[in-house]
């Protein structure tokens, strides 16, 4: 199927006759305005008008694209919670982005999204085309197809607060990437867990050293051209993996002291299952193997040695988790540490 060049314009009417490997949809009524998609893509059209393929769908112009951020989530049985996900990005006053919504269950979000009143040109729509590739590759999926200046995961559970991406992506785009505090909340009820820093703790940079000494996840913002990637072969703690690598290309960058990313502990999920414990055990395993091998392609040689001192103290606080966990003291590794069982 033959792809739009990206520097052509095209002139559409609305009609059920479009390029190759494109469909253009008449909507119902008086609204002239159409719908065109290709390859999962969306853009809103008006007939009698030349559109740019490429940056400019969506309504984004050439600016807005370079200060754009390509939200990317991974969803895998993530019908009850994409829908909150998304809304979390139409509640941003920072308004160029795009949501790539990458299916790792062969399922199409669409219709759950449009069954609650969402239907955004700029929601892009792509899949991994297996069924549980993982996280991982369900990133990479969406970075493979992601248009914009800037790169942002957010897990399908998980949401935005209000202002994060107005307040990370100037950042970002001026120090290559920017993170930020991390609110851990209890979903089945809001009730909040703990945050990654309390008040007045937080610091002003974030490094490779002090990202290590982090327990919680964190999601960057980072410029594209220096997003490293996700490993697919680490299935359980690839995040930490990402963050190390993106800090070793990007040095010390900003970090907002201010919890806008919600972190949602939810039964069901991968980290409120059973065998946690020993996932993560694998998973730690196998990074240090590969740190023994390529060492993940880092190239400081101190944060390298620092990473695998780590993932060793990682691994002595998992051990201690697996034992609470057993007995029946927690109910998942955020709970754990929300508790002071450390």
């Amino acid at each position: 199927m033959p792809r739009p060049p990206s520097r052509c314009r095209m002139r559409l009417a609305c009609s059920p006759h479009s390029p190759s490997g494109l469909h253009v949809q008449r909507p119902a009524g008086q609204n002239r305005w159409c719908r065109l998609r290709f390859r999962g893509r969306v853009a809103t059209l008006r007939p009698g008008r030349h559109h740019r393929w490429g940056r400019e769908c969506g309504g984004m112009s050439g600016n807005e694209a370079e200060r754009g951020v390509s939200v990317i989530i991974a969803a895998h049985r993530a019908h009850d919670t994409i829908v909150r996900a998304v809304r979390s990005l139409l509640d941003q006053d920072w308004t160029a982005w795009e949501a790539v919504i990458v299916s790792d269950d062969a399922t199409d979000y669409r219709p759950t999204l449009q069954a609650a009143g969402i239907d955004d040109p700029r929601l892009v729509f792509t899949g991994t085309g297996r069924l549980g590739a993982g996280a991982p590759a369900a990133r990479n999926a969406g970075l493979a197809v992601a248009r914009l200046a800037l790169v942002a995961p957010l897990d399908a559970d998980d949401r935005f607060r209000p202002g994060r991406l107005s307040a990370l992506a100037p950042l970002a785009l001026a120090h290559g990437a920017a993170f930020d505090n991390i609110a851990v909340v209890r979903d089945e009820d809001d009730s909040p867990l703990l945050r990654l820093y309390q008040d007045g703790q937080a610091p002003a940079r974030m490094d490779g050293d002090a990202f290590l000494a982090t327990s919680v996840p964190m999601f960057p913002v980072a410029r594209r051209d220096l997003v490293p990637g996700w490993d697919d072969d680490v299935g359980f703690c690839d995040d930490v993996v990402f963050n190390v690598r993106l800090l070793d290309a990007t040095g010390p960058v900003p970090l907002v002291a201010a919890p806008l990313y919600e972190y949602r502990q939810r039964a069901g999920s991968i980290t409120f299952s059973a065998d946690s414990g020993e996932r993560a055990e694998r998973c730690y395993r196998h990074v240090l193997d590969r740190l023994a091998d390529d060492g993940f392609g880092i190239r400081n040689d101190g944060l390298r040695h620092r990473f695998r001192q780590a993932i060793a103290a990682k691994r002595v606080r998992n051990a201690a988790y697996e034992a609470a966990f057993k007995a029946g003291r927690c109910a998942s590794f955020q709970e754990f540490l929300a508790l002071g069982m450390e």
